[in-house]
């Protein structure tokens, strides 16, 4: 877009005159021009002859005025009206279709044929999109985020991870997820192979501390939700000991896709590879709301757990595991020195499509500051925190 511009270029554009159509259009106007001249300068004959004068001289009108009306249909009615049928059926024609639907031929259209497109299908959606008007979908659209440092030792530290979602549309679940694994290719693959709305994922980098660090953290799960009953009834619920129950590895293909097919370049995992890196844990939130409430839908969630991790591994992180507009992501390590000192220094690292990191370089625990974001964040952004030992 230009100075001076008013509009970016292409927006309510007319489409062009399509060249058949003006030809067929021409060639009558001129089969019915040369007819006209035919009838006025030729004096006919008796006989035959002067039937076809008079054929012609019928024809000629009727050929000149339906090549004229083509024409002018071609040039001037037929886009204004594509302009107004796009001007008042566009939006609600697509807002018809599935969202799926949608994005995989808009991506076809942009991007060329490809199997990855998928994936960024369900990231930008954040879900399949397989429902009328999004009701698969889970989209947090102001989303807060904390975490913080403690250590317990010189080797090992508590991770204290606070996330608020309120999602754009009610949520229509009742089960809340939790995926904890330790592997890499599991982490990076379970928000696209999960078809459920509602989930959180943990990673332990350190294969040793798995088992360990998700029993630890398994206590410290507190849950608030703000809901919608059956009957459409607005309620608030909090937890104060989760009761999280663990789903057994051969139901895992009922939470993740890779366990059942192939899911694009990721070929079908077999669950057995997985017993020592993954586990699944399921809350059913009706449980939560108490009062013989039935959980219908979800408008607001708020999670907080603590994780052993260890000092040594050197970072942290958050990433989003569905579309999440995050305003700041709050961070705290004064604790991680036992010492209370500035044994360590921090530098954060957004992975995001933007946001107004204040500083590149290395930082002592106070001069953290938080991270404001004000963007969008899709499976896969997110925000590191680097730790080194002060020089």
């Amino acid at each position: 877009m230009t100075a001076g511009e008013k509009q970016r270029p292409g927006v309510e554009a007319r489409p062009k005159p399509r060249p058949g159509v003006l030809r067929v259009a021409s060639g009558l106007v001129l089969a019915g021009v040369a007819a006209l001249l035919t009838v006025v300068s030729w004096h006919a004959g008796a006989g035959w002859p002067t039937a076809l004068h008079d054929v012609l001289e019928a024809v000629f009108p009727l050929v000149i005025v339906a090549g004229a009306a083509i024409g002018g249909y071609e040039l001037f009615v037929h886009p204004w009206l594509v302009s107004e049928m796009a001007r008042i059926s566009g939006p609600r024609i697509v807002e018809a279709l599935l969202p799926q639907q949608v994005m995989e031929t808009f991506l076809h259209s942009i991007y060329g044929d490809n199997e990855a497109n998928r994936d960024v299908v369900t990231g930008v959606l954040g879900g399949e999109g397989l429902r009328p008007l999004g009701g698969d979908l889970t989209i947090s659209t102001h989303t807060g985020v904390t975490f913080e440092l403690s250590a317990v030792d010189h080797e090992i530290y508590h991770l204290t991870t606070a996330v608020t979602y309120s999602f754009k549309k009610n949520v229509h679940v009742d089960r809340f997820i939790i995926f904890a694994t330790c592997d890499a290719l599991l982490r990076d693959s379970i928000s696209a192979g999960c078809q459920l709305p509602l989930f959180e994922l943990w990673f332990v980098p350190d294969s040793s501390l798995f088992e360990s660090s998700v029993d630890d953290m398994l206590p410290s799960v507190r849950l608030r939700i703000e809901y919608l009953d059956g009957a459409g009834r607005h309620h608030v619920a909090s937890s104060s000991r989760l009761e999280l129950r663990e789903v057994k590895y051969q139901q895992w293909a009922d939470y993740l896709t890779f366990f059942r097919t192939n899911m694009g370049p990721l070929p079908r995992q077999n669950t057995l590879d997985h017993l020592a890196d993954l586990r699944i844990f399921e809350c059913d939130l009706s449980d939560i709301a108490g009062d013989d409430h039935t959980v219908a839908a979800i408008e607001r969630l708020s999670m907080r757990a603590t994780a052993l991790q260890r000092i040594d591994d050197g970072y942290c992180y958050w990433q989003a595991p569905y579309p999440c507009y995050v305003e700041r992501i709050s961070m705290s390590a004064k604790e991680l020195d036992l010492e209370g000192g500035d044994a360590f220094e921090f530098r954060v690292v957004p992975f995001t499509f933007r946001s107004n990191t204040a500083s590149a370089r290395w930082l002592k625990p106070e001069e953290l500051t938080d991270l404001d974001v004000r963007s969008w964040l899709l499976p896969g952004h997110g925000v590191a925190l680097l730790w080194r030992p002060a020089k």
